[in-house]
């Protein structure tokens, strides 16, 4: 390393060194849960519906929190719509879904890489592609070229980026760092440190500035690329930025602080894994509830195998129906809630419905209540391992 470099007089933290030995308990209790259920999600098989949903849900989450923290005012929703092809958009708002597009495509071609196997090394041209797919046909401020490091000094929020002599430099140390034995693991460690890896990529990005534009949203997608690469399932790799963007204002003195301190990393750090854990338990939930679904319906199977009668396949229909049900359904608009009910109880009167529900009644499946009927979805909890539940002190 060369000693005359200007960064070394503005930006002398910069210094590509990082020790997790000096991290609090906190934090390496929230790596190993992050590492715990980063496992358990890609191990567990979904309904094809279910890994769809889950997969187009999170990545439109991510997008829109990578533009949105950038300022782009489409909500999760409408990105969601962008990604499905059914959102359009007045001529005075494109921009907006071309931002989203731009965020999309680089996702997904992170995702072919690594299923196509190609190298997942981190390179600064690599790096300096991200920026140009970030800013495809975006109208941009004079003197900004996609994927070309800047000329000039730029500020963002009172922090200046690096010298800009010295930025290509700097993405060459930040390369060959993150390419070093240092972060090479183990398969049972890959999760810890490819996501502290990740974080320390989108720091360090945010540190150096190397482009004229769009150097947070290349930030976002290396994290992105790290994550996936460290083997963490696509809909959890967005989790980071979608962390982010939730707690935007926080994100901001984070890493306004790790600048401040001198480089101290662990509190951004601290702060990323906390918020990746806590969605990782709300994507738990989602699958969790995925599960208990299939429980269910494997068990209304099982209970009525080998009744091919017309009327026990009503019943069995009626059952499964109601429970997509999120509240009780009143009698007399049971047999609209699905299509195939409305066949089924066609010309029948209101006695064959309420005798169906007497029947289903009497198999434990159905509650009857003055607020209407309802599938007794819960009596799977008791198929559940059974433990102490704490009590409060």
């Amino acid at each position: 390393m060369t000693t005359d470099r200007q960064y070394l007089k503005t930006h002398s933290w910069l210094r590509f060194q990082f020790d997790l030995q000096k991290a609090r308990p906190g934090l390496w209790l929230a790596l190993g849960e992050a590492h715990s259920k980063c496992e358990h999600i890609a191990g567990v098989p979904l309904r094809p519906s279910t890994a769809e949903e889950l997969h187009m849900l999170y990545l439109a989450k991510g997008v829109a929190a990578t533009t949105a923290i950038e300022g782009n005012t489409l909500s999760e929703e409408e990105v969601l719509k962008r990604i499905k092809g059914k959102l359009e958009l007045p001529a005075s708002q494109e921009y907006l879904g071309q931002e989203v597009d731009n965020i999309v495509r680089a996702c997904n071609s992170i995702i072919d890489r690594q299923v196509s196997g190609e190298p997942d090394a981190l390179t600064v041209e690599r790096i300096k592609e991200y920026d140009r797919m970030v800013l495809e046909n975006l109208s941009l401020e004079e003197g900004i070229v996609p994927g070309e490091i800047r000329t000039y000094s730029v500020g963002v929020a009172g922090y200046r980026g690096a010298p800009p002599e010295d930025c290509e430099y700097l993405l060459e140390r930040l390369c060959a760092w993150l390419n070093s034995d240092q972060f090479r693991s183990q398969e049972e460690s890959a999760v810890v440190l490819g996501l502290v890896k990740a974080i320390l990529a989108h720091i360090y990005l945010a540190w150096i500035h190397p482009f004229g534009d769009g150097n947070g949203r290349t930030a976002r997608l290396v994290e992105f690329q790290i994550l996936v690469s460290a083997g963490i399932a696509s809909p959890a790799a967005h989790l980071l930025s979608n962390h982010y963007n939730q707690t935007r204002q926080e994100y901001y003195r984070q890493l306004a602080r790790t600048g401040q301190s001198g480089g101290d990393l662990l509190p951004f750090i601290e702060y990323a894994v906390r918020g990746f854990v806590d969605g990782l338990r709300s994507q738990l939930s989602v699958v969790r509830g995925q599960q208990f679904d299939v429980a269910w319906r494997n068990f209304v199977h099982e209970l009525f195998k080998d009744q091919n009668r017309p009327s026990d396949v009503r019943r069995r229909h009626l059952i499964l129906d109601l429970s997509r049900q999120a509240q009780p359904i009143a009698i007399s608009k049971l047999t609209m809630i699905s299509p195939r009910l409305a066949a089924a109880y066609a010309g029948k009167t209101i006695k064959a419905l309420r005798r169906d529900l007497g029947k289903l009644s009497s198999m434990g499946l159905v509650e009857v209540t003055r607020d209407g009927v309802r599938a007794k979805r819960e009596i799977i909890s008791a198929f559940l391992p059974k433990c102490r539940i704490p009590q409060p002190k």
